[in-house]
């Protein structure tokens, strides 16, 4: 069992930035790839963005690239994501997610993942 909790969303204006975080807890963090997801409402949940367990491979939604960027502190035990540039349209729930992988892997399919965060809300107003 791997346990996440998400912190660090919050309220801010369009152009600023956040940055997420994921601590995980119970088996060996580091052999989990981790991803991103978020809800807005009325919308399914979405990828934004995931990282392999050896941190070597990443990959981003089109609408977030250039813009998030995610890492992994294997140590720690935390996945992070830092938004810059933010949009009102970013605004929604997001979540982490692991699932146990080899050291390359990362996937953009939530049906993939088997463990998930509670969630933290973003918001961003114009």
């Amino acid at each position: 069992q791997v346990q996440l909790v998400e912190s660090g969303g919050g309220l801010v204006q369009a152009g600023d930035s956040l940055r997420l975080s994921c601590a995980a807890s119970g088996r060996t963090f580091s052999t989990y790839a981790m991803g991103w997801f978020r809800q807005a409402p009325g919308k399914e949940r979405e990828f934004v963005t995931a990282i392999s367990w050896s941190g070597g491979r990443t990959h981003y939604a089109d609408s977030v690239k250039g813009r998030f960027t995610i890492s992994r502190d294997n140590v720690k035990n935390t996945v992070y994501l830092q938004m810059n540039s933010l949009k009102p349209e970013d605004t929604a729930v997001y979540y982490c997610a692991a699932v146990y992988s080899t050291p390359n892997y990362y996937s953009e399919r939530a049906n993939e993942y088997d463990y998930w965060g509670q969630g933290t809300q973003v918001t961003v107003s114009s």
